[in-house]
Formats: C-alpha cells, structure tokens, sequence
C-alpha cells in the first residue's frame, strides 16, 4: 500500500501537471487537433477533415478519442492532450499487472517506474500524437499474448487481438508487421489466432472505419492512406524524413533516459531463460531492424519499442543479485536535467541542433546527493527504496522541466502567444511568412485560417524570418499582447 499512495502523487506530477502550460506544439499536434475538433461539431466520425477537406493520412482512433474530449466541453489546450496522458497513465496500471501475472512483484514493479519515468513514455503522453496510443494498445496486445506464448493459454486472445485491432485503427499497417516475432515464436499453434471469437475481436475493432471510410470516400482514400502513408512512407524518401539507418540507436537510448544504464543488463544471455523473455527480446530486435530499414524516420516511430525495453529491464533488475552501478547511475543522470531544461525551448522550436549549450550552473549538480542516497539505500539492501527514490528525483526534475522551461516552450515553439496577440484585430491580419509548426498552431487556434498575404493582403502582416521569432508588421498599432 505505501508504494501506491507513493504512486499517485508522483502520476499526477509526472503526467497531468502542466499539462497545457504550453499551447499545441509541432505540425502534427494542432493538425490532429483541429481535424478532432471538426469531427466532434459536425458530428461526421468517418471522414477526418482539415480544415474543410479530407484528411487521410491518420486512422480514427486519436481523432475519436480527442473529438469525445471536445464533446465533453474541454478547452482547446487540454482537449487534445487529455486522451493521451489519460492512456499512458491507463498503461502503466496494465503494465503493472501483465507484468506481475508473469515475472513477479519485483520485476513489475521495476519495469512500470522505468517506463513511467522514462523520457520518451513522458514525452508522448503530453502530445497529442497517434504514436502514444498505437504504442500502448500494440505493447498490451503483445503483452497479453505472454501466457499464450508460455503456456498455450488462451483466455486472453480474443483480448489482445481487440487491442491489436485498436493498434491498427490508431496508426494502420505497422502493428500487423511488428507482431510478425509473436507469430514466428508462436507458429506451432497459429492457428489459435483464427479462431472464430479471435478473428471476431480483431475485426470489430480494427475493419469498420476502414471499410466505411472507403465506401464515403473512395480511390482517393486508399491511395493516400495505404499507397503513400504506409507503404511509400516505408520504401520512398518522398515524407522528406530520410535519416541514416543508423538513426534509431541514439534515439532508443535517449528514450529510455534516465535509464540508459538499465539496458546494459538486459545483454546477458542468462537472462533469456523462457519463451516469454526471448519473445520481448525478439520483439526489441525485430522493431529496431524495421524502423531502421524505413527511408523515412521520426522519433516517434520507435515509441512500441520502448514499454519492452522497460519491461526487459526490470526484469534484469529483478534477477540482478548486484545492480547498484545501475540505479547510482542512472540517479547520476539526472544533473543533465539543468542543460535539458535550458536548451529544450530552443530545440522545439528551431531544432537541436540550433540549441548553444548554456552556461554551467552549480544547481545543476544537486541531482548529485540523489544518487549518494540512492546508493547507500542499495548498499542497505532497499533496492526497492532506491528505486522509489530515484523515481521521485526524477519528478522533481520533471516538474522543475516543467515550471521552468514550459513558458518558454510557450513563446518560442507554440502559437498560442501569437494568437492571442492577433485575436483582437483578426480581421485585419493575413499571414506572409511563418513556420510551418507555428502556420498549423496558428489555424489551430484562429479556427478558420488566416489567409495568406499574397492572396488576400491586409493591414497586418505576420512575418517570421529563418531561425527568428514571428513578427506583426503593420502601419496600426501592434497589440501589446504580443512581445
């Protein structure tokens, strides 16, 4: 019980404070809103629009989800990012008892803090993307398939397949290809997934919108939804996301922070003792050699590799007679959390590499006494207590991301600010030059798009130059909103 009155807090921290402390950031977030909110006032869920015409490069399942937030009268920040923190909290608890049914306490416990403090599962559950809710129904299609796998059970499949066919609604094809492991692991009994109930789960879920989406709306949906997002995505460099194939180690590391000395135990081959724990290896493996082999890549894609490399990790953890160097490790970790904090504005806005790295600051090394105390908790024999402090270093650390970085992120990466400053003359203001990240937030927020200058010149003109905030240029006086 202590551990979960621990538990609450630190989940209410981690993943609902702040949550709209920043406006809609990236293309993809007020993209996906905007088709959500449409979809919620029309009252037409087959369809996704933007901005008047469809949209099929996304399946429903986000756009749902998002569009019932909006019916239920949230506002326009926390309507698109409610559903996602709301499903990877959801995960978690999953995690925790799939986990526990089939490894044990210790191994459950340790992986669900690994994954719910690690960097990318935080991330995607402050966004509102597809990737959080593909990765979370994916991984617990596959999770629940364990006992399957080990010991030919099959209460559960008509389960995971429904949560298989929940993965393909939320991001198409892809889930079907990562589970190729489980089929190959499981190919002497196959035939169990084509049973009538299981074929039934799968379908129900996953075919309706499909088959009613082409029917509404014909060629043009097939030929953008499977020709060019999902398999010209994979083979063509056309996305404009080409990355070296080498592209997803540093990503997958950088996932799992502050975590990253956890994956060094999970290489021995000792701790590869069963079907289940070759099967999550294999899933690992399989994932990574997939995404790497795509012509087009973005940090996202790699998200359903990251509950497994948890899960694996905690229960090399588990097994571990010796894992101190980890935990002391990992809590060392935490004193880049200053410098993430300083250039992670920047980052969003104009990319990583464009981030100068900050001046040293002393407070940056206080993370430094949670790794003493993490240690001599180990060294005591509390791994459990060591774990659970260093998660709650890793909260603090969040929240002080959070508190200190997000009105920044704010002003430089969203375009809440500059809405805000245009409202009130709207009808007086076109659009001339502006990012694309912030030309998305900007309709977003303005509902109906502000027109371009070119087509439709007014007395107002927002600029922005390469690498430089937007500008209001204008004869009128600028509303002092906007600085």
């Amino acid at each position: 019980m202590p551990r979960f009155l621990l538990a609450i807090p630190l989940a209410f921290l981690l993943y609902f404070f702040a949550l709209t402390a920043t406006g809609l950031i990236t293309p993809d977030e007020p993209r996906y809103a905007s088709i959500s909110r449409e979809m919620a006032r029309s009252g037409d869920w087959i369809t996704p629009r933007l901005w008047g015409e469809p949209w099929f490069e996304k399946p429903a399942l986000l756009y749902w989800m998002e569009a019932a937030a909006f019916r239920l009268g949230l506002s326009d920040d926390l309507a698109p990012r409610l559903p996602n923190a709301l499903a990877g909290v959801a995960f978690l608890i999953f995690f925790y008892w799939i986990l526990h049914r089939e490894f044990g306490d210790p191994a459950a416990a340790y992986a669900t803090t690994i994954l719910a403090t690690s960097a990318a599962w935080l991330a995607f559950s402050h966004i509102g993307t597809t990737d959080l809710p593909m990765s979370a129904a994916f991984a617990a299609a596959m999770l629940l398939s364990l006992g399957w796998l080990e010991r030919g059970d099959r209460r559960w499949l008509p389960v995971a397949a429904a949560l298989l066919g929940a993965a393909v609604l939320a991001k198409g094809l892809v889930p079907l290809v990562l589970a190729m492991p489980l089929a190959w692991m499981g190919r002497h009994r196959l035939l169990d997934w084509f049973r009538p109930t299981v074929i039934a789960a799968f379908a129900v879920v996953a075919l309706p919108w499909y088959v009613l989406c082409f029917l509404r709306n014909g060629r043009p949906f097939l030929e953008t939804f499977f020709w060019q997002q999902q398999f010209a995505r994979f083979v063509t460099p056309e996305r404009a996301h080409g990355q070296p194939f080498w592209y997803y180690v540093p990503v997958l590391i950088g996932a799992l922070f502050p975590w990253i000395p956890a994956l060094v135990p999970i290489a021995r081959h000792s701790l590869y003792t069963d079907t289940r724990r070759r099967f999550l290896l294999a899933w690992v493996l399989f994932g990574f050699l997939f995404f790497s082999a795509s012509r087009n890549k973005l940090p996202g894609y790699i998200l359903p590799l990251v509950p497994v490399l948890a899960a694996l990790a905690g229960i090399a953890l588990a097994d571990a007679k010796r894992s101190r160097w980890v935990l002391v490790t990992a809590a060392a970790l935490l004193v880049l959390l200053g410098p993430i904090a300083a250039i992670l504005p920047t980052a969003l806005a104009a990319g990583i590499s464009r981030s100068p790295l900050p001046p040293f600051h002393w407070t940056w090394l206080l993370p430094a006494l949670a790794a003493v105390a993490v240690w001599y908790l180990d060294r005591s024999g509390s791994r459990g207590a060591a774990i659970a402090l260093l998660a709650t270093a890793i909260t603090a650390g969040v929240a002080g991301i959070e508190l200190r970085s997000f009105p920044e992120i704010d002003r430089v990466a969203s375009a809440r600010p500059l809405w805000n400053a245009v409202a009130p003359v709207r009808d007086q203001v076109c659009v001339a030059s502006l990012h694309r990240s912030l030309r998305y937030g900007l309709n977003y927020y303005s509902v109906t798009p502000l027109p371009d200058c070119h087509q439709q010149p007014r007395e107002i003109e927002i600029m922005q130059e390469p690498g430089q905030p937007p500008r209001l240029v204008s004869a009128v006086a600028i509303p002092a909103a906007f600085h």
